[in-house]
């Protein structure tokens, strides 16, 4: 029970990636705050967390959306009186397609979700993350955008996920003095419904022709991780396990950016 006491906020909660972790923090005894956009899905991660005897409140809301991010993170630190761990999950893969195809709306719409959502998400919990003494933030990027180049077309999904491993490495600078620790994670390929609502538009035209004829995942061949496999990763940094870490982008990812 390393998170006893503890209260988290996990974005993005509803599936994937953000639903596992929440039930890993869940499991180790913190309270969680289960936000995502789909009312359903919070309901289902809230009621899986319940039955398994954890403790968890459900949030609504989009993460862009300044007036609901006010109202979740606000409702989160007054149901528990506190908020400790930060995850910033929430994303989007957006539209995958030659920059002279992808248009300013679709472009803005990645912006939107992946980068001001990250930031609203930082700006209203960070501060009640200093009034609980310190803490842990760990924001989810991707391998694309710092390893990785090769996803066709994912220029706009490329730069949010530099640009978040940007953020994590500068507030980790500025939030050091408030005992507040910022990490980034890099999955991989994870097995995870967010493939689905990605819209994939002319981008074999600009993909460069690779082979690689022994599998692109070292660790596991072809197998793909898991949610789980992240999750665990998130806890790791969370925890005071991880007291002297910051500011470190993890790959979780199998080796994959590594020959890609």
């Amino acid at each position: 029970m390393e998170f006893e006491g503890k209260v988290a906020l996990v974005t993005g909660a509803g599936s994937g990636i953000g639903k596992a972790t929440a039930l890993r923090l869940a499991a180790g005894g913190a309270r969680v705050g289960v936000l995502s956009l789909a009312t359903s899905e919070v309901e289902a991660t809230t009621a899986e967390i319940a039955a398994n005897g954890g403790t968890a409140l459900g949030l609504t809301a989009d993460v862009a959306d300044e007036a609901a991010m006010e109202a979740a993170v606000a409702q989160l630190a007054s149901a528990y009186g506190r908020i400790d761990i930060l995850v910033a999950n929430a994303g989007i893969n957006g539209v995958w397609a030659p920059i002279d195809d992808l248009t300013p709306q679709e472009w803005d719409t990645t912006i939107r979700v992946n980068l001001r959502g990250t930031y609203l998400t930082l700006h209203f919990a960070v501060p009640h993350l200093k009034r609980s003494g310190g803490g842990s933030i760990v924001i989810v990027s991707s391998i694309n955008g710092s390893r990785t180049f090769s996803t066709a077309g994912a220029t706009a999904y490329s730069a949010t996920k530099a640009a978040q491993v940007a953020i994590a490495q500068q507030l980790a600078v500025e939030l050091g003095r408030q005992g507040i620790r910022v990490n980034a994670v890099l999955p991989g390929s994870i097995a995870t419904s967010i493939g689905a609502s990605t819209v994939r538009r002319n981008a074999d035209s600009v993909r460069f022709p690779v082979e690689f004829p022994e599998g692109t995942i070292p660790l596991s061949r072809e197998s793909t991780g898991k949610s789980e496999d992240v999750a665990d990763v998130i806890a790791f940094l969370a925890s005071n396990a991880a007291r002297h870490v910051t500011g470190m982008p993890v790959y979780v990812d199998g080796g994959q950016s590594l020959v890609r």
